[in-house]
Order: structure tokens, then C-alpha cells, then sequence
């Protein structure tokens, strides 16, 4: 029967990788929103909200702290919603002077889904993802473009009483809900490298109002834009980037630079020496400092010795001249995940655009394992493009055309990807970041290589020793300068180690490292811990065969399931049996909570999954291929007759 657990505990895994988004993602529950300007007033242009459920369904609530209004939705599993601010809605979001307001909206779900907003004019238009309150931070950098009328940013307030500071002075107090709009100097300006420091979480959006890509200082036949993208804080940038190329003619890459002496390294991009404020040099750049590159064909890699923050920014035109720009930021190579389900905004005015895309990365090499499913479809191979390589940063990207504009579209790879979305007209655009993970990486630990943010979904089996590992920027280990606690205990053992280990008997602990660094500040990062006993029997069998049903096939058409599990939980719903006929795992109602079953089956293959909560709530799924030949029945009888 051990062979039998190890291949159950694979199995759960396996699935547990490819169905559920592990730890701090794009993806969450809670989130906050606000617009800023474009070049055209608020009762021109075209604000959406659009979410993308998950595998459960669920309820969301958006709402309109000005208006102190809201519109729920109840929403079915893998469901798209989109909602279109009315004139009220969009009057009451829409920033366009410098100050304090409470021009934001909150929004709500009971279950993980992904937010995406767009504001649209068929003059001026850009597209963000959303990122949940989770992933939100106190320290940022503008990451913006030179613009003939507006640069901008906006802050939302998650907590009350959090003060916003401006390149170190302190520019307003805000309470949950308000908002600080900057803008800068009219007749040219770009913030990019300005530093904003709260002292609770706040969400900073990027949201320059009037920029052309390059910037060609109003000239005749330009086509303006404005940039609207949510920007990640500072804890979550990391050290290594891969950014794909678009199918545009110009694209352009932003990197930021967060610590002095820092040092880049870039395969695949030409440094733009002509580019006001920004930097000439890889070599010795400093906090705040940025340099900006031209990108084409297979996209680039960029390495640095420091955290840095990277931007795309594409332009809309088919050919080469002053385009329509939007802006995406790009997560490090070190925010990829299993599983990332996205919205595409392709209906009502999206008639102005030729295309809509997603740009899948993964691991070169692993291509093969990348699968989609559109609306909760079987997931299938990618199609309508094909993978281009990237040697230098060992990845490869798919531009996967997006073409049902009713349905969610979720991505897998068990090695890991993340998918940016991009639209492309004659001087229409938008690119966002769609899915990627969001882990803070300034100061982080592991626990068998798996980040503290994603141990709540994993669990380890008790018996083996787990190895801990600290990575921390800028440390250099001194007296007292790293502690553990489990549970609250100090493990004096661990004192001052970056690298330890310990076996923990069944059971879940909450690990937190503390760290005081040269400078006396602190930081501590918790994760909660796991182990759990892997020797737990559970399997079905089929006619008495076990859980290895592929390299068995049956003959008679009724098919007896048995099951055996030990520790079973006795609440209701603690067996569930899925069958696959061919669209998908569908539950067999006829067999909720049963041990023992049976059906008849055709000719075929089919999918089986048993589903089990045991006495621990832990939660599992075995599942195998049943393979039916009923014709062997006619063949036999034929036999026997003659």
C-alpha cells in the first residue's frame, strides 16, 4: 500500500499546483481603485471594471465611496462580469486636479477573482490590472513618461490616518478611501523616479495624462495617450526580468533603480541616449535613477545587483512613427506562477482595435506543458500563435490572439508563467500585467524552497527535516541580527543562520523571521507552516482494480467504484466523484458521500476523481483514467457461440 500513498500524495500535488494559485498573487479578495485624467473629460470617455471569477462561484460587491453606493454581483464559476460606469459613477472617480478626494472605489469578492480596469476614449486609452489589498505596500516609485501636459500619480488610503510623503516631505494625511492626486508642472514633465513612502498600505497608480511614445513635443500627426497602470511597491521588485517583445514596431522599457550603487545588465535591448532624465549608463546608478531601452524580436533580459522595477511601453501604430502608448509593468522572473486565470477587454468600443492578446512566458523548454481553458473549457494547447524563444533569459513567450470576449481565459504551467494582455489599432492601445504572483522578495524566507507567502498552500509530510533559507537585501549577518520563532518561541539554535533545518511533528506553526539591519530598522515576514501525515490510506478502485486504472481496460459496461479511506470526516459533503464524459469534470450527484457505487459506461476513456475531506479537514483528490472497451463483450459472445 506504500506505493499506493506516494502515488495518491504526487497526485494531490499535482493538482493542487495546476488548479489553485498559490500564495500572494494578482489575484485576491479585496481591492481599491481610482481613475485619473485623460485628455478628455469624464463624461467622454469610457471607464469599465472587469472581473474574472474563479473555479468557485461567488459575490462582488463594487463600491463608490464618493457616492457611498455600490453594484453586487453574484457571479458563476469562470464567469466574466463587466461593469461600465455610468455619468454619476464615472464623475465621482474620475481625479483631474491636484489635492485630496475620495474619488475611489472598493471592491470586494467572497472568493479569489482578478480585477482589471479601462479607461477608454477612441483618443486617448490604457488598461491596468488591480491588485489586491495583500499585495499592496508603503513604498513606491513613479514609473511614468515625459508628457506635453500632465505627469500624474494617485494614491489610495487603505487605513486611516496614513500619511503620504513625497521625495521625503510629507504631502497629506489620508483616511481609507481618500485619495492623493499629484500632478506636475504643466508644458512637460515626467515624475519617473519620484519616491512615495506611506506608513500604512497604499494602492499608487501611474496615470500621466498626455504622452506619445517617443515623445515628439506636439507635433503634427502624433497621437497621444494616457498611461493608466497599477505599479507594484518596492518589496516586491526583485533582480532578474524577462520582457517579451509585442508584435509592435516600438516598444520601449523603463528600469528603475531603488538602491545606490546599483549595476544592470541587459541582453537584447539598445540604451536610448536621448531620453530626458534618464541615464546613459548601467554602471553605478543610484536610488531613484532610470534608464530607458528599445526592445524588439525575442524581448530582453535584464539583471541587476539590486532590486529594480521594470516597465514595458508600447505603441499602437502598425508602423514605425509617433504612436498611441499604454504601459505594463513587468513582474520578476521570481513572481511566476502555476496558474493565472485573465480578462481580456475585447467588446462594446473595443471595435477600434485590430487585435487582443496574451503574452504567455515560461521556462524555455517547457512550453509543451503550457495549456489553456477558455470559460472552464477543457484546458488545450495554446493556438493562434507560436513560441519565440529567448536564450538569454532562458524563456520563451506565446502571443495568443484573444478572441471570445464572454469568457475567462486561465492559463497553466506547473513550471511557472506569468501573461501580460496588449491591444493593438491605428491609434488605440493597452498592455497590463494580467497574472503573476506578487511575493515580497525585499526580505524573504523559504521552507523547502517554497516562499513564506505560499506555505499556507502547501503542506509537508511529516518525517523529514525542513530546510529553512533566508534571503535578504543588503545583510551582511552580525549579533542578533537574524532571528526565528515557531510559534511565538524564539529557536535560539537558529540564531544569526541563514540556512537551518528542524523536523516538526504533525501539526501547523507560524514561522516568522525577524531582522535588524546596519541602518536599526526591522522587518519581520511570517508564513504558517504545515506538516502533515502522508501515511494516510485513501485510493478507489474499479471492479476491485486500484488506483492504476490507465493500464487496465474494462469490458463490462457496468463499472463497480469502492473506496477506501481511513479517517474519513463525517460531515456532510466528504465525498465528492467527478466523471469527465469529454467537457470537462462534471460531479456525479448519484454518487455525493458514497463509499461504494456503480454505473454503466460506453466504449472510451474517462476521467475519474474522487474527491475526500478526512478527520484533519485536510482535503484530497486522487484521480485516474478509466478505459472502456465494451465491444470485447460482443467478440467474446461471438466465441462462445460458435
Amino acid at each position: 500500500m506504500k506505493a499506493i500513498h506516494y502515488l495518491i500524495i504526487a497526485v494531490v500535488l499535482l493538482f493542487a499546483n495546476i488548479y489553485s494559485l498559490h500564495g500572494q498573487t494578482t489575484e485576491g479578495k479585496e481591492f481599491w481603485l481610482t481613475f485619473g485624467a485623460s485628455s478628455f473629460p469624464y463624461d467622454h470617455v469610457d471607464l469599465q471594471i472587469r472581473i474574472a471569477s474563479g473555479n468557485t462561484p461567488t459575490i462582488v460587491t463594487i463600491y463608490f465611496t464618493n457616492l457611498d453606493t455600490s453594484v453586487t454581483r453574484s457571479m458563476n464559476a469562470n464567469e466574466l462580469f463587466t461593469h461600465k460606469l455610468d455619468i454619476v459613477e464615472r464623475q465621482a472617480v474620475y481625479n483631474s486636479t491636484m489635492g485630496v478626494t475620495n474619488y475611489s472605489i472598493h471592491i470586494t469578492s467572497n472568493e479569489p477573482v482578478s480585477v482589471y480596469a479601462l479607461n477608454f476614449h477612441s483618443g486617448s486609452q490604457d488598461a491596468t490590472n488591480i491588485l489586491p489589498v495583500t499585495a499592496l505596500g508603503e513604498e513606491y516609485y513613479q514609473m511614468s513618461y515625459f508628457s506635453i501636459y500632465q505627469d500624474t500619480y494617485a494614491v489610495v488610503a487603505t487605513q486611516n490616518n496614513t500619511q503620504v510623503f513625497h521625495n521625503g516631505d510629507s504631502v497629506t494625511t489620508l483616511n481609507v478611501g481618500e485619495v492623493y492626486y499629484r500632478t506636475a508642472t504643466l508644458g512637460g514633465s515626467d515624475m519617473t523616479g519620484a519616491h512615495i513612502i506611506a506608513d500604512y498600505p497604499v494602492a499608487f497608480f501611474a496615470a500621466s495624462r498626455y504622452v506619445t511614445l517617443p515623445f515628439m513635443g506636439g507635433l503634427p500627426g502624433q497621437s497621444p495617450s494616457n498611461l493608466f497602470q497599477q505599479l507594484a511597491p518596492v518589496k516586491t521588485w526583485g533582480k532578474n526580468f524577462f520582457v517579451p517583445a509585442t508584435h509592435l514596431p516600438q516598444e520601449v522599457v523603463r528600469i528603475l533603480v531603488s538602491q545606490d550603487n546599483t549595476n544592470i545588465l541587459v541582453s537584447g535591448g539598445t540604451i536610448q541616449t536621448d531620453v530626458q532624465g534618464a541615464q546613459t549608463s548601467l554602471i553605478n546608478l543610484q536610488a531613484g535613477d532610470f534608464v530607458e531601452l528599445e526592445i524588439s524580436g525575442t524581448g530582453c533580459f535584464i539583471e541587476s545587483n539590486n532590486p529594480i522595477g521594470v516597465c514595458a511601453y508600447q505603441s499602437s501604430r502598425l508602423t514605425p512613427g509617433v504612436g498611441s502608448p499604454a504601459q505594463c509593468w513587468i513582474p520578476a522572473l521570481k513572481q511566476t506562477v502555476p496558474y493565472a486565470r485573465i480578462a481580456a477587454f475585447t467588446s462594446n468600443q473595443m471595435s477600434f482595435f485590430y487585435g487582443h492578446y496574451a503574452m504567455v512566458c515560461t521556462p524555455k523548454g517547457m512550453e509543451d506543458n503550457t495549456k489553456v481553458s477558455v470559460g472552464g473549457a477543457p484546458f488545450a494547447d495554446l493556438n493562434g500563435g507560436s513560441w519565440i524563444e529567448n536564450t538569454a533569459a532562458n524563456m520563451s513567450f506565446y502571443r495568443m490572439p484573444l478572441t471570445n470576449d464572454t469568457a475567462t481565459y486561465c492559463f497553466t504551467n506547473s513550471a511557472g508563467l506569468f501573461v501580460l494582455c496588449y491591444a493593438d489599432g491605428f491609434s488605440v492601445s493597452y498592455y497590463y500585467l494580467a497574472g503573476s504572483a506578487m511575493r515580497e522578495l525585499d526580505a524573504a524566507f523559504y521552507a523547502n524552497d517554497v516562499h513564506f507567502q505560499d506555505l499556507r498552500d502547501t503542506a509537508f509530510c511529516a518525517g523529514g527535516a525542513v530546510n529553512f533559507r533566508a534571503e535578504i537585501e543588503n545583510m551582511e549577518v552580525d549579533i542578533d541580527s537574524i532571528k526565528w520563532y515557531i510559534n511565538g518561541f524564539q529557536e535560539t539554535s537558529a540564531l544569526n543562520q541563514l540556512v537551518w533545518n528542524k523536523i516538526l511533528p504533525i501539526g501547523n506553526y507560524e514561522i516568522k523571521m525577524w531582522v535588524l539591519f546596519e541602518n536599526e530598522d526591522t522587518i519581520s515576514k511570517t508564513g504558517i507552516l504545515k506538516i502533515k501525515n502522508c501515511e494516510l490510506d485513501a485510493a478507489f478502485y474499479a471492479n476491485n482494480v486500484n488506483l492504476n486504472l490507465k493500464d487496465t481496460v474494462f469490458c463490462n459496461k457496468t463499472v463497480s467504484f469502492i473506496t477506501y479511506i481511513e479517517r474519513l470526516n463525517t460531515s456532510q459533503d466528504s465525498i465528492k466523484w467527478y466523471i469527465d464524459f469529454g467537457d470537462g469534470f462534471e460531479e456525479h450527484e448519484p454518487a455525493l458521500n458514497k463509499k461504494q457505487w456503480n454505473r454503466d459506461f460506453s466504449t472510451g476513456n474517462f476521467p475519474v476523481k474522487m474527491w475526500a475531506r478526512l478527520e484533519n479537514n485536510v482535503e484530497i483528490e486522487v484521480e485516474s483514467i478509466l478505459k472502456m472497451n465494451i465491444l470485447w463483450i460482443k467478440i467474446r459472445n461471438e466465441v462462445l457461440k460458435k
